[in-house]
């Protein structure tokens, strides 16, 4: 994919949650039980970076466990994260909810000086664009976890449905053609509060155990959970090598 085409798609995803953050937020009051089972072992006291926080549920339910650490959280809608700031007014953790781009996390200066013992980044390398800017994405994740630290992830399996099956459609609809984009990149419409479309690829076990391997990882734990059948999310933990 080339640098032109990554760039549209990660403006169409900007563009998706700037005009239906709310209508999307408003379907992300609880969390996904596969996040759920994560956060329930997590250590009260660990550092953790959030990328793709969305509206501060998951920090939420951490302090509902009594979570007492460090939390950074970061997504690049503005949207989101004044709904992530309003859940931390109580809170009296070390907590920063911040708008960034996460496709340049290695550019984001005061991460450069800080390890931690978790990154997340539930439903989010699905939206980011070309294999070279996921690796360099998962290259930099590894830079930022100390040496017994953990990168845990999911990826949306939306073919596991005939329902979310039915919402691909063709590049056409965003002027884009077919052959720009990379095998099982996707284009899903929104139709929630009007008519939007977002950029997603689709992870296999296999491809992703590539990438665990190209960028010093070894994967720890595998499993599936999510909708209505239980397989809408493919959840993974990552340790450095």
């Amino acid at each position: 994919m080339n640098k032109s085409t990554i760039n549209r798609l990660i403006d169409l995803n900007q563009q998706f949650y700037q005009t239906f953050g709310k209508h999307f937020s408003d379907t992300r009051q609880r969390l996904q039980p596969g996040v759920h089972r994560i956060a329930e072992r997590i250590p009260k006291t660990a550092r953790i970076l959030d990328l793709g926080c969305g509206n501060g549920e998951l920090f939420n339910f951490l302090i509902y466990l009594g979570f007492q650490g460090q939390y950074i959280g970061l997504d690049f809608s503005g949207e989101m994260i004044e709904f992530a700031n309003q859940k931390k007014s109580t809170s009296p953790n070390k907590v920063q909810f911040l708008q960034a781009d996460i496709t340049s996390l290695n550019k984001i200066s005061f991460l450069n000086d800080q390890l931690f013992d978790f990154v997340f980044a539930f439903s989010v390398l699905h939206h980011i664009p070309g294999a070279t800017t996921r690796r360099n994405l998962l290259k930099t994740i590894h830079s930022l976890l100390n040496k017994n630290g953990k990168f845990i992830h999911s990826e949306w399996q939306f073919l596991n449905s005939k329902r979310l099956i039915d919402r691909i459609q063709d590049w056409d609809k965003i002027n884009l053609k077919q052959e720009l984009v990379d095998e099982n990149d996707y284009l899903l419409d929104w139709r929630r509060g009007g008519l939007g479309f977002r950029y997603v690829h689709f992870f296999n076990e296999h491809e992703l155990s590539l990438l665990a391997e190209e960028c010093g990882f070894i994967i720890q734990e595998t499993f599936y959970s999510d909708g209505e059948n239980g397989k809408l999310g493919l959840y993974q933990i990552w340790a450095r090598e």
